[in-house]
């Protein structure tokens, strides 16, 4: 299983932009990573009347896209699957799967609080990996500002060493 970290947060509080940092950051020093978004919206595929939204809406099961430099994807579920369980569907080679969102999900997790947001937590502190935070927290976890995404992804190489070394990270 590939070692998968959830980033989670209230809305707004800037998970998507921690997100695109630590991608960009991760990709510098050489790991290959895959990011899945959760929504609790459904998804548009295509624009109704094209080719591949016809398809999809005649019954298929798996719609796919393709161009010279892009794939995607479409396939119907009938519940809402779990990092894990989309980690079996990408079958490329990564090193690590960020997801954004997935806040009741069983992974290690990055919790992104912003101060005027409120000061509770969601996530118990049994499941942080860290906190990205603009202000102090009474959590036992380490914590990190916005502008210390170096230190994260340090932290998140640690643990990938650490996982290789146990055999996995935790499920």
């Amino acid at each position: 299983m590939r070692p998968i970290i959830s980033v989670v947060g209230k809305s707004d509080s800037g998970k998507t932009s921690l997100l695109e940092r630590l991608i960009a950051e991760l990709k510098q020093r050489g790991h290959k990573v895959a990011a899945i978004k959760h929504t609790d919206k459904d998804l548009e595929f295509d624009t109704a009347g094209k080719n591949s939204w016809r398809l999809g809406r005649a019954g298929s099961e798996v719609v796919a896209l393709a161009s010279p430099h892009q794939v995607a994807i479409m396939k119907q579920v009938e519940r809402d699957l779990s990092p894990q369980e989309l980690s079996r569907l990408i079958a490329w080679d990564y090193d690590l799967i960020l997801t954004e969102g997935f806040k009741k999900a069983n992974t290690p997790k990055i919790e992104v609080h912003r101060r005027e947001q409120g000061q509770g937590l969601l996530c118990p502190p049994e499941q942080l990996l860290a906190v990205v935070t603009d202000e102090p927290l009474d959590v036992n976890v380490p914590q990190f500002s916005r502008d210390e995404v170096n230190k994260l992804a340090d932290l998140i190489e640690g643990k990938l060493r650490t996982w290789r070394e146990e055999g996995g990270p935790p499920q």
